[in-house]
């Protein structure tokens, strides 16, 4: 222990006193590991921060909490949610009316807004301030009078706001306001079992998003091999053995490491404070959110170093280093492919017993899981130097640049494959989430029914309103192309407390039109409908001379139920699929045919087709909405509906993503920048002898082009046998999305291809005769 010690510490004075090349070494290497570090302690922050989001939203929570309703007294505030959504982004909004003296403020909020008034968070003041915003400051007229603090905050890029009201205990009896006497969910309710797709889904994107920061951080510490074994040859001159050379090259390694650890945390505090100005995929944190936790941090910190050592000590093991020189020019030994292929084999084995489980086969192991795509995806970087090599020995004649581009890759093919393997690896791993994702979709992405070719948006109107104004102010609106209004109620056998009950529908005949076939239709006609889905004891209670009763005792302000004689001439109409996907059954009918008072027992619904080319057209609707009630949201009409949990592991898969990708991209131009700093000289040499430039810049581009289409091949391959067997692991059928496939495989090249454009500048610079002068 005590040499090792004094050959690393060796190892460690020696970049840091060898000049200029050793500082560049170190850089390039902290660069490269500060940058993986950095994707680290980002990734072991995220539970931290999800977890900080939970409790604010917690301690804002403004629901009662209670069983018995509170009473008026000097410390209850009233809250009424107006919350709204512009441009498909959620607008958090609550009416407060204080009904004391000591009411409680809302957390991050300093004094309650007067009427006219409103405080707002400062990412919806600046909303409000710009062009972008004009539509909402018509749905929002208040006047600003401060904002909301961060701690009333669970981003800085929410849109929320407080605004003062008053009259709300009017509307307490319709729910949509409340009285409480302090903010906060005092008995946080335990999440629900996560159901075991779920679970491997979010396992499996952990392992995926990581596994590429890991071999980065891998390949960032061997940066400047060529060049410091050369120096090593030097000691090796001077009397130290090949044991002591690999424990000093160790020791440099494990400078540079320790240096990236550094540079790691100084660019993740940096990219803690970015993160704050930024939203990804609506969602935004605070930087005080991104505190990892402490035993990951360290762990962190300690694996990294331990991780260069045994990484360069396994490099060095195919290196014959000797006083003269290192011996890389003699033809090496071909590599074997017979303990290369056990990494996938075994990844596949310790999956292989969890197949067919699905949902009903209990939970899967969470370590098999782990330890089987662990072993596939390293299985690609042991892979890929065997498949380079054997295919860049095979290639030769061509033209002048791909005799360059060849010659380097069979000299070097292994430094080659290590420049690609992070791609590799990220591509299989999104290749394999893409399948899992697109099989088990259909389980947790449900049809609505509804028919957005006939509406895109459905209104309800307040009770107590009147529809017919209303659908005349939205046929006013602007983007609105047609409206269908109709109200819905009960009839019961009885004016209380009814066991039996007959649906109604009301509207005009171009209204009822959309519910059913009918013969003939004008103003106080009404219809009973055949072959609806929801026909109740309909046949049963609709006879002619029986009375009937309009139920309003199941409204929010219970009013009287009103008497309806089954008229004679009752008209018969066939129900067909109305624009919410149902068949309704019951009656139809038309308003002159309601009693008086029944308007008050029925509730009533605008069903809007808008017109889509114009781009604000919703919001307009919302306007008006939120003139008519600003309690109720308009609806806005989807085909289908994803689970809310489901679509947040793919948010975050997606983030994730974004950010391992702009790591691939840095890591890759800090590869590619040594590398072509290692060939400065040779790069002059070929310049002095009257290689074009161009012939030079194009070998340049073969040498990344061969290993990356090798290293996407087999990353397709493996990821597309990863994703079958986490196909048939949650009992999924299998299938092929070639269309993912394709695109993520393409998103690897594009990548690559960027980073080969942006080293042309300083290629262009190296490329100079003068590059041949030495001291």
């Amino acid at each position: 222990m005590k040499q090792w010690t004094r050959d690393l510490g060796m190892g460690v004075r020696f970049a840091f006193a060898g000049g200029r090349e050793g500082w560049v070494r170190v850089a390039l290497t902290a660069v490269g590991v500060g940058l993986g570090v950095a994707l680290l302690l980002l990734t072991t922050a995220i539970p931290n921060a999800m977890a900080a989001r939970g409790d604010r939203e917690d301690a804002r929570a403004d629901s009662a909490f209670s069983a018995t309703p509170l009473k008026k007294a000097d410390d209850t505030l009233i809250v009424a949610s107006v919350g709204t959504t512009y441009h498909d982004k959620n607008v958090r909004g609550r009416e407060l009316e204080p009904e004391g003296a000591k009411a409680p403020l809302p957390p991050g909020v300093r004094r309650f807004p007067a009427v006219g008034e409103m405080v707002v968070s400062p990412a919806l003041k600046k909303l409000l301030e710009s062009d972008d915003g004009k539509l909402l400051r018509e749905r929002l007229p208040d006047r600003v009078v401060g904002t909301i603090g961060e701690s009333g905050l669970v981003g800085p890029a929410e849109l929320a706001f407080y605004r003062g009201a008053e009259g709300l205990a009017a509307h307490m009896n319709s729910f949509h306001s409340e009285r409480i006497d302090k903010f906060g969910n005092p008995d946080p309710s335990p999440s629900d079992r996560m159901d075991p797709t779920l679970l491997l889904l979010i396992l499996v994107v952990f392992i995926v998003l990581l596994m590429p920061v890991a071999v980065f951080i891998a390949a960032a510490v061997r940066f400047g091999g060529e060049r410091r074994d050369r120096r090593l040859a030097a000691l090796r001159l001077v009397g130290s053995d090949a044991r002591m050379t690999r424990r000093i090259a160790a020791g440099e390694a494990l400078a540079g490491a320790a240096v990236g650890v550094l540079f790691g945390a100084a660019f993740f505090l940096g990219a803690r404070e970015f993160v704050g100005s930024v939203e990804v995929f609506d969602i935004s944190v605070f930087p005080s959110y991104l505190n990892p936790s402490p035993l990951l941090a360290l762990l962190v910190a300690v694996a990294v170093p331990a991780a260069a050592v045994v990484v360069t000590q396994l490099a060095l093991r195919g290196v014959v280093i000797e006083p003269l020189g290192v011996v890389r020019t003699a033809k090496p030994a071909r590599r074997r492919l017979w303990w290369r292929l056990l990494l996938p084999v075994g990844g596949i084995a310790l999956l292989y017993p969890m197949i067919g489980q699905g949902n009903d086969g209990g939970d899967f192991n969470q370590y098999l899981v782990t330890g089987g795509v662990v072993l596939l995806l390293v299985g690609i970087t042991a892979l890929l130097p065997w498949i380079v090599e054997a295919v860049v020995a095979r290639l030769g004649a061509g033209p002048v640049a791909w005799q360059l581009a060849v010659r380097r890759l069979q000299l070097s093919s292994g430094t080659a494959a290590r420049m690609v393997n992070g791609i590799a690896v990220a591509v299989a791993g999104a290749i394999a989430l893409q399948m899992l994702f697109a099989g088990v979709e259909g389980d947790y992405t449900k049809p609505t029914g509804k028919d957005v070719s006939r509406a895109q948006m459905q209104v309800q109107v307040p009770t107590g309103a009147s529809l017919s104004a209303a659908q005349a102010k939205f046929e006013a609106t602007r983007g609105v192309k047609s409206t269908v209004a109709l109200s819905s109620g009960y009839l019961g056998e009885r004016p209380k407390d009814p066991e039996k009950w007959a649906q109604v529908n009301v509207g005009d005949c171009a209204s009822l039109r959309v519910m059913a076939k009918l013969p003939s239709c004008r103003d106080g006609d009404v219809f009973l409908i055949k072959g609806g889905e929801f026909n109740y004891e309909t046949p049963e209670l609709v006879k002619q001379g029986r009375t009937l009763w309009f139920d309003g005792s199941g409204r929010a302000e219970p009013v009287k139920s009103i008497a309806w004689p089954v008229p004679k001439n009752l008209k018969e109409a066939q129900s067909i699929e109305d624009p919410t996907g149902m068949k309704n059954g019951g009656l139809l009918m038309t308003p002159s045919a309601l009693p008086e008072g029944a308007e008050k027992t029925v509730s009533g619904d605008l069903y809007l087709r808008l017109d889509e080319s114009l781009p604000g057209a919703r919001e307009y609707v919302r306007n008006t909405a939120a003139r008519i009630d600003p309690y109720d949201e308009p609806m806005v009409w989807v085909s289908e509906a994803r689970d809310d949990t489901y679509e947040s592991i793919r948010t975050g898969l997606f983030v994730g993503a974004s950010a391992v990708l702009a790591l691939i991209g840095a890591s890759l131009l800090v590869s590619q920048l040594e590398q072509l700093r290692e060939r400065k000289k040779l790069l002059s040499a070929l310049i002095a002898f009257g290689t074009k430039r161009s012939t030079l810049s194009l070998s340049v581009l073969w040498q990344t082009a061969i290993p990356v289409g090798l290293g996407l091949v087999l990353a397709s391959t493996v990821g597309l046998t990863l994703g079958v067997v986490l196909l048939k692991m949650t009992d999924t059928p299998v299938s092929v999305d070639w269309a993912s496939v394709l695109s993520m495989t393409g998103a690897g090249a594009a990548v690559v291809l960027v980073v080969t454009l942006l080293s042309l500048p300083p290629l262009l610079r190296l490329m100079r005769p003068d590059g041949l002068r030495t001291e």
